[in-house]
């Protein structure tokens, strides 16, 4: 093999730090950096993705429930309905005769209206009345019910259902954790 003459490119500076076909070594923790890089780019299109949704489905009410969760509030797949047929309960109109603690209220929006069932609520509590939860309902109903869980309810509902101008009320089982659960429909007018 032939022997060349020493040039200017036979000697390289030590500093350089070059390995091989002139590239450095990686610095310890590189690849950790490009995971916390690509995580965060994940939990922000996530967190846009929920937001998105959240909006597209009028499921935020920004509102703070008195008491329970809204889990309790919404409404199951199979209801039993039962229309009453006694006339002779009077309506409760006096809301200091109701205990929150044994009577929970329960309002839900069942339009695409947002807010609707906080403005019934605060409309509600002006009166006396303490609402418990509220919330979206699972589907939307073209007609405002009150429907309650017990018969000795009765009253408390035609009270709360003569309070926001509901004519129909209902016993139903549908709604468990609620004593009265008002529907709230496209003919409700706040």
């Amino acid at each position: 093999m032939p022997k060349f003459d020493r040039d200017r490119f036979d000697d390289v500076p030590a500093d350089l730090d070059r390995v091989g076909a002139h590239r450095a070594e990686k610095r310890p923790g590189s690849g950790w950096i490009a995971f916390a890089w690509a995580a965060l780019a994940v939990g922000v299109l996530v967190g846009a993705g929920v937001v998105y949704l959240g909006v597209a489905n009028n499921s935020f009410q920004f509102v703070n429930p008195s008491s329970s969760s809204t889990a309790e509030a919404q409404a199951p797949e199979t209801e039993t309905v039962t229309p009453t047929a006694s006339p002779t309960v009077a309506p409760l109109t006096d809301p200091s005769q109701v205990d929150p603690s044994v009577t929970t209220i329960t309002v839900l929006n069942g339009t695409a209206t947002a807010g609707l069932a906080g403005s019934a609520s605060e409309r509600l509590e002006t009166a006396g009345w303490v609402v418990g939860t509220q919330g979206n309902a699972s589907e939307r109903v073209a007609t405002s019910t009150v429907y309650y869980s017990a018969t000795d309810d009765e009253a408390a509902a035609l009270g709360l259902a003569q309070q926001l101008g509901i004519t129909d009320v209902e016993a139903s089982d549908a709604f468990p954790g609620a004593a009265v659960t008002i529907v709230l429909g496209a003919d409700y007018s706040a």
